[in-house]
């Protein structure tokens, strides 16, 4: 349960690891239930970035809220000390097996990659870079260009 909610979120976010294992209940569930559009403070920007949470994050979110009796005020996701979250090394451990039980090799993909998923997917669908920037809480559009790995839009001099 607490993988799943961790990859569906981590997608839908686009947060990077370290916002996503310091998440608590009450920035995704603030009334003990998934919010459908949660806003949370970049920890590296210090700038809120809204986004949208799917009907199947929601869900898992919900289960794994329910299944582990977590309360407002508690990290989401905790790491092996109960007390505090789960930490960002803990979390690319995680990844690098989930990444080997679907057949892929760990060391081509990291956290970063699932922060980038939606953020192609929405560019590849849309065309639209700017929704893209202020999904991902970029503050220069040639930043977001290079996240993309797309060609710079400023003229060459």
């Amino acid at each position: 349960m607490r993988d799943l909610a961790l990859f569906n979120v981590v997608v839908d976010s686009k947060l990077r690891g370290c916002d996503v294992v310091a998440l608590k209940v009450d920035d995704l569930a603030p009334g003990g239930y998934a919010a459908d559009r949660p806003t949370v403070r970049q920890k590296k920007t210090g700038r809120p970035v809204k986004f949208e949470l799917t009907e199947s994050t929601r869900q898992a979110i919900d289960d794994y809220l329910r299944l582990t009796g977590k309360k407002s005020g508690e990290y989401l996701f905790t790491g092996r000390r109960r007390s505090g979250h789960m930490t960002t090394r803990q979390y690319a451990r995680l990844l690098s097996h989930w990444i080997a039980d679907i057949g892929r090799d760990p060391h081509l993909f990291g956290t970063h990659s699932l922060r980038r998923t939606k953020a192609t997917l929405i560019y590849r669908r849309t065309g639209n870079l700017r929704a893209v920037q202020l999904l991902l809480g970029h503050t220069k559009i040639d930043s977001t260009v290079r996240y993309l790995g797309l060609r710079s839009t400023t003229p060459s001099r």
